[in-house]
């Protein structure tokens, strides 16, 4: 079987509807393994997913338990699975011995929390770890495991501290300005944080609690879900409730670059051979705030005990080793063939031309004019040798759903709900040509059952030039939009030159400026940086430019860097040079 990763995960995003417009929403996942399955959570779903290997995924449907709104978190206490969410009102936890019976016992109510996680030690004690807010920081309390209901003293744990931490910054140096195709809910949001000043504060959220290595690690996010910069941090202590230290090499799970930003509000494992991964939420929040995914990261703990997330290239093929591996061996299967290459099109509406679909945003679409008979042609300039190809489905001016009476079980509030029709699908033929005038069919999902935004289709191995999508059925009938389509497999060229250095200038303590000369053949680049020379475990993504500012660094830390150039031919690593504090 395939055992391909590509992030944002491959699976069925529910549609969720805010104000005027829906977007598509999976978030702040848990990730668990119980009784020898996957089980993954995320925010507003209606369900869960779950699988027997991480990479292939099941949904199971359930919009009846509360534990499936905002931040569910799903931890194994004794022999059951517990389960809670967020809420205003007293907030419950539930529990069953078997996730995919349906069958749940309420077991208390204790208070209203939001973004919980439970955490059970060795020794049976369990604690509750919670908190989302700009102005208050994240708690922790010990709970009875049998009731479930506090019985120690709730402590403060963890603060927002954009003094020192950089990557904790909304309003971070040379942030951008958003381009494109912002819906009306986004552009609102906005405007309501502008005006309340809460985008000056983070907002210091999803707690998540692991013992490794008899240390705990308490990680939180920062700082905020719209943001490219949103990340996983920790703090680490020698007891549940603390004292806690910030540990120097923060954010551990950051991606601000690439084709989908974002890598925060997650949760850490040990699968079933032993290997660390981090899940994690990953923005488009162009509609919404909200419009997010889920991205899945290998992960681990170093000599020295730093918790760190291989994410370099984390939006490319990854081929996953089945049984025990090194985090850091995990690297592209293929490479991305598709980059600004030529396309057309059967239509496209004003701001939405074919070239969007090729500039390695996910936050930017081609849309045609209509849906059902669009399509999409690429043409390479080459004939290549293609492996796979993920296709990127957008979503542009998507009507509210009007909502029968009788469904109103599924609505979260007054105006923002999951989407109550199972019947949705994304239905389209791709196929594929050496001379644009024969072609053959690489996947016909006319007639399938799914609805997959971000479908990837692993090929066997083929000789391509161009490749056209088609689309046969799209939701709500809405047009043919599609943010990416990503073809891989084996370059015509060499590697990249090497990058053997950078200028580097320092806009403030937090924050360094990176520019280098192009390297010929080169595509993009992959910044690795980190805390010493060994340790250049975050890394950043551009396609195009030979600049870089890395925003998410922590005041008087001295931090090395190296530039590794990557294009069609492969990846070559650059030198490793010095950012000094």
């Amino acid at each position: 079987m395939e055992r391909t990763l590509i992030n944002p995960l491959n699976v069925r995003y529910q549609y969720q509807h805010y104000a005027s417009q829906a977007s598509r929403e999976a978030a702040d996942p848990t990730l668990i393994f119980f009784k020898g399955k996957y089980y993954l959570f995320a925010s507003m779903s209606g369900g869960f997913y779950w699988s027997e290997d991480l990479l292939h995924w099941n949904w199971h449907e359930n919009r009846k338990l509360t534990p499936f709104r905002y931040a569910p978190d799903a931890r194994q206490i004794g022999k059951w699975l517990v389960f809670s969410s967020s809420d205003r009102d007293p907030s419950a936890f539930y529990r069953t011995e078997d996730p995919l019976s349906d069958v749940f016992e309420k077991v208390s109510e204790p208070f209203p929390f939001w973004d919980p996680n439970l955490f059970q030690d060795d020794d049976g004690r369990v604690y509750l770890y919670w908190g989302c807010d700009n102005q208050k920081p994240i708690y922790g309390q010990e709970f009875d495991p049998e009731t479930l209901l506090p019985v120690g003293e709730k402590r403060e744990l963890i603060f927002g501290d954009t003094a020192h931490h950089g990557w904790e910054r909304p309003d971070y140096p040379g942030r951008p300005k958003e381009q494109g195709r912002e819906g009306l809910a986004m552009r609102l949001y906005r405007l309501i944080m502008r005006l309340n000043g809460s985008d000056k504060k983070p907002f210091i959220e999803g707690a998540f609690m692991n013992k490794l290595r008899d240390r705990y690690y308490l990680q939180y996010a920062a700082p905020g879900t719209e943001l490219a910069t949103y990340g996983d941090g920790v703090y680490v202590g020698d007891a549940p409730l603390g004292p806690f230290k910030y540990q120097a090499y923060s954010p551990f799970s950051s991606k601000p670059g690439g084709f989908i930003t974002g890598a925060g509000h997650g949760s850490t494992i040990k699968d079933e051979h032993g290997n660390l991964w981090h899940a994690s939420t990953m923005r488009i929040s162009v509609n919404a705030n909200f419009e997010r995914r889920i991205g899945l990261f290998p992960a681990g703990v170093d000599r020295d005990g730093i918790l760190f997330c291989n994410q370099n290239f984390a939006d490319y093929p990854l081929d996953i080793p089945e049984g025990k591996f090194d985090p850091w061996s995990i690297v592209p299967c293929w490479m991305l063939l598709s980059y600004r290459k030529a396309a057309e099109c059967s239509s496209s509406r004003e701001c939405h031309g074919p070239e969007l679909a090729l500039d390695e945003d996910i936050r930017t679409c081609w849309c045609a004019k209509g849906g059902k008979g669009e399509w999409y042609r690429l043409d390479l300039g080459d004939t290549y040798e293609i492996h796979g190809v993920q296709i990127n489905f957008a979503d542009v001016d998507v009507a509210m759903l009007q909502v029968d009476k009788s469904l109103r079980s599924n609505v979260y509030t007054n105006n923002r709900y999951i989407d109550p029709d199972p019947n949705i699908r994304t239905r389209w033929l791709l196929e594929g040509s050496e001379d644009g005038t024969v072609w053959t069919i690489l996947m016909d999902k006319r007639d399938a059952e799914s609805d997959l935004a971000h479908d990837y289709i692993p090929l066997d191995v083929v000789k391509l030039r161009y490749l056209r999508v088609t689309a046969a059925e799209l939701p709500y009938g809405g047009p043919f939009a599609l943010s990416g389509l990503r073809v891989f497999g084996k370059g015509n060229c060499d590697a990249p030159d090497s990058v053997s250095t950078a200028a580097v200038t320092r806009p403030d303590a937090m924050t360094a400026r990176l520019n280098w000369s192009a390297s010929r053949r080169a595509d993009g680049y992959n910044i690795r940086y980190g805390i010493s020379p060994d340790k250049l475990y975050s890394s950043h993504m551009v396609c195009g430019q030979t600049v870089v500012l890395l925003t998410t660094l922590n005041a008087g830390q001295t931090y090395y860097a190296a530039v590794d150039a990557f294009g069609e031919g492969g990846v070559t690593t650059g030198k490793i040079f010095k950012i000094n504090s």
